[in-house]
Order: C-alpha cells, then structure tokens, then sequence
C-alpha cells in the first residue's frame, strides 16, 4: 500500500492489542464476567469504535458507573484474569518479528495493557528485543509520555523508528507527533474501519494489511 521513504528503519514498535494479539478473549471474558451476552459485547465494542470513542467505553455502556480497575482485581481474585497463550496471536507475528531481527531491526512490543498482560507476553517468548506495557511504564497512548519511553527504549533517532498499530487516535497520530513514522495495519475493528478515512491516509507513511508487509518496507 502507500508509503513515503525516507531514512533507514533501525528499530520497530508495535501495538499489542489487534496488532499482535486478537481481542476476541479480552472482549469474551468481560463479556461474561458482567454476565452480558456476547453478541451484545460485541455490538458495543462496534459502537464505540464507530464513534470514535475509546475501547474501555464499551464496558461503561454495558455497566454505567463500572470501576475498571477494581473489577480487574476482583477478576484476578476470583480465579478469572488476563489470559493470552499461543491461540491469541496473530498468525503473521512470529515470521514477520523473526524476519524483523534478521534484518537487524530492533523490535520492541509496546501497548495499552496492564502488568500482568506484560508477564503474560513475555512468557510467549516472541522474536522481540522487548516487550511492554503501559501498566509497567505507568502512561498510557496516545499520551506524549509513552511515545517518549519508546524512543527512550528504541534507542534510534525518531525518523528512524517505524510505530505500527491499528488505532488511528492511540496509534498513528500520536507516533506522528512524537517524530516517528507510523504505519497502520487493516485488521480489528479500528483497523478495517478507519483505514481509508482521510486523516490516516494524510498521516501514516505505509498502511499493511499483513506484519509481513514489515519487512519488504524495512529492505525498501
């Protein structure tokens, strides 16, 4: 797809959430824990994404008044918290990451999740220099603070680091922002439902259907 070359990529960030995982656990199991049937989740999640508002804004529709952050504790309390195994990444994140470091790129995972889906992450062992998240570095995107730790962490001038995720607000115009080239991946509801609007096309330098797209930009 589009793309605007200029210097050499040394070092890549990505998204966790629809970039390298799939959502469909995470949304499932809020789902049933505020016992709200499935296909309901789902419609809110859909709602929220078309009105451009945040993902965590589902939850406060099917609960009003919800404590997210308590209900993450009572859920790990109740034997019922984060979970992410094999089964939850996509299928292109291990060739695309693994061709990545061949190429000598740093790779870095970097997202909105919490410290717990950090260790769980890091305990999939993917092809990645570093994993972490927004609960560890204690901001959250599209916060210039966390765009600042992964230039810290990247350790490349920012035109040389390629941002990739599929949330335009948390993902692409932040990276922008921050002096990094952003690329925007078509998949998860943000991906597939904002990729043509004309503020992602003016704003990301390539826009990928695939990871692997990753590593023809990098020889490119």
């Amino acid at each position: 797809m589009g793309s605007r070359l200029r210097g050499v990529i040394e070092a890549i960030v990505l998204d966790v959430g629809e970039t390298v995982t799939r959502d469909d656990r995470y949304w499932v199991s809020w789902a049933d824990w505020l016992d709200v049937p499935r296909h309901t989740m789902s419609a809110l999640v859909g709602a929220v994404v078309a009105q451009g508002r945040d993902n965590a804004e589902a939850l406060r529709l099917a609960r009003p008044g919800i404590d997210i952050a308590a209900e993450y504790r009572a859920r790990e309390a109740a034997g019922r918290g984060e979970h992410l195994d094999e089964s939850d990444l996509y299928g292109d994140v291990r060739p695309a990451l693994a061709a990545l470091q061949g190429l000598g790129v740093r790779v870095i995972v970097a997202g909105n999740q919490t410290v717990r889906a950090g260790e769980l992450l890091r305990g999939l062992a993917l092809p990645a220099d570093l994993v972490v998240t927004s609960g560890e570095w204690g901001v959250a995107k599209p916060d210039p603070g966390f765009f600042h730790r992964v230039l810290e962490v990247a350790q490349a001038a920012p035109d040389d680091i390629l941002y990739v995720g599929d949330h335009p607000a948390n993902d692409v115009f932040p990276a922008k922002a921050a002096g990094l080239r952003a690329a925007h991946i078509r998949r998860g509801p943000w991906g597939c439902l904002w990729a043509d609007s004309r503020e992602v096309v003016a704003a990301a330098d390539w826009r990928i259907d695939s990871l692997t797209e990753l590593a023809d930009i990098v020889r490119s």
